[in-house]
């Protein structure tokens, strides 16, 4: 049975912020006189973790601020209410607050260095098809339609057309080979405008020095392709210029 559709991954890790130290601080508090005051922010940490594991920044944070305010209300003195009065029980919810947000901040690390480590092994992929297409003789057509929904993929584009044999009509915007874009006389910085959204970006196909065509590139709103993204489009053109040329 499918859930329903207001019901997000980001939504649910929310809800497990909020609530989950909650439920384990009451459970705890039941038993509290036989659990350390230590004992019991190492499970809040725990907690944190497992949110900030499954979620993401904002829920972990949520977490570890939940952990600190429900650690104060049922396993400090006085109890039932937001106030420490032992210097010790100040310095742990401190500690836990502090530990927590660490945590989540590098569990957020952890899994965008996954995602890139994914995303540049997807980028090989697509420059290996695109070479072994080349190298086994395979339709020069054929492959300048697989770059131009790679280049999709990689740049984050909308649309992606090709046109032969003509280059700087209209004066559009040019993706070097460096990775650059060529534009307007101050430059344009991609890393920080991302590529421009109402203008087609162009991109030359050239083989020995002789164009045979370019890509015209349409970027979706919010695309910040890095230099990284833009290199590997320039990689896939000159395989496009090697079965072309």
């Amino acid at each position: 049975m499918s859930m329903p559709s207001w019901i997000t991954r980001d939504r649910l890790a929310v809800a497990a912020a909020v609530l989950a130290p909650l439920l384990v601080c009451f459970a705890m508090s039941l038993v509290r006189t036989h659990i350390a005051n230590t004992d019991a922010a190492l499970v809040l940490v725990l907690v944190v973790v497992t949110v900030a594991a499954n979620g993401y920044r904002i829920a972990g944070v949520l977490a570890a601020v939940s952990g600190a305010l429900w650690f104060d209300f049922f396993l400090t003195q006085p109890y039932g209410r937001l106030a420490i009065d032992r210097r010790f029980d100040v310095e742990t919810t401190v500690l836990l607050l502090a530990v927590g947000v660490a945590v989540s901040e590098l569990s957020v690390w952890g899994r965008r260095q996954a995602a890139l480590a994914s995303d540049r092994a997807s980028y090989l992929a697509g420059i290996r098809a695109a070479t072994e297409t080349v190298s086994l003789g395979g339709s020069a057509n054929t492959l300048i339609q697989d770059v131009a929904r790679e280049l999709v993929h990689v740049l984050g584009l909308s649309a992606c057309r090709f046109e032969y044999g003509t280059a700087g009509l209209g004066k559009p915007p040019r993706l070097r080979s460096d990775g650059e874009l060529e534009w307007l006389p101050g430059g344009w910085d991609v890393e920080r405008q991302g590529l421009p959204p109402d203008v087609e970006v162009e991109l030359l196909v050239e083989t020995a020095g002789r164009l045979k065509g370019r890509y015209l590139m349409k970027a979706t709103p919010g695309s910040h392709p890095s230099r990284t993204q833009r290199l590997v489009a320039v990689t896939l053109a000159h395989q496009v210029g090697s079965a072309i040329g």
